[in-house]
């Protein structure tokens, strides 16, 4: 799974100290770097729908979010959390107080097995799929940001154009979509697709009075 990193204008609150989110970076670099150098650990850790089904390993659900394809493939993600993280991160701290850690691991690891929704129901039934990496937890944390903030500018790493949040999330999720539909990319945008739903509705269960700001900014 691949990802584009992201990046925010948006200065979070400084005074916070986001541990957990540091905690969720530091253990997935680590153990992806550890595993890319074991092999056989890397394949127990995969996301096989097959093998879900058939032979009843369930943790496959989450630990295919720790490890990723390649340096590049770890590094775009973990920057993209890094940036699209820590502003959420901070944001529900300052609002909810303790209770936003909470929050956002529900966001970031519920997000993860969101995020197989679709692959297992699509590929329940074939051994040789497998996919890696936290792209779809990634996804449930940027779309969560979308929500949660319409008006932040957001660019790509090699574009450094600011898009509004309202107008970029809309963009990419059509590009995962049609991507899915032409297929054969080598990238799981299906698992992006159910994160990102997974993130906007997680935010709409936090304050359902976001998804009524984010509609009226198309009036």
């Amino acid at each position: 799974m691949d990802y584009p990193y992201l990046r925010s204008k948006v200065e979070p609150y400084k005074s916070h100290k986001s541990n957990m989110l540091l905690i969720i970076l530091i253990g997935t670099i680590v153990i992806s770097l550890w595993a890319d150098k074991n092999l056989a650990l890397k394949e127990q850790m995969l996301f096989i729908p097959y093998r879900i089904k058939h032979q009843q390993e369930y943790h496959r659900f989450l630990t295919h979010g720790f490890i990723h394809a390649d340096f590049p493939h770890l590094a775009f993600n973990m920057m993209t959390l890094y940036f699209m993280g820590e502003y959420l991160y901070l944001e529900w701290m300052s609002l909810y107080g303790n209770a936003g850690i909470l929050y956002f691991c529900i966001l970031y690891f519920v997000g993860m097995i969101a995020a197989t929704f679709f692959p297992m129901m699509k590929h329940q039934d074939q051994p040789a799929y497998r996919s890696l990496g936290a792209s779809g937890a990634v996804s449930a944390v940027l779309f969560a940001v979308i929500l949660w903030n319409p008006n932040l500018s957001l660019s790509l790493m090699f574009i450094p154009i600011p898009i509004p949040a309202y107008i970029f999330g809309p963009l990419y999720l059509l590009f995962e979509y049609f991507s899915l539909k032409k297929g054969n990319t080598g990238i799981a945008h299906d698992a992006h697709l159910g994160g990102a739903i997974f993130g906007i509705l997680f935010v709409l269960l936090l304050d359902p009075q976001k998804g009524i700001q984010f509609v009226n900014l198309f009036h």
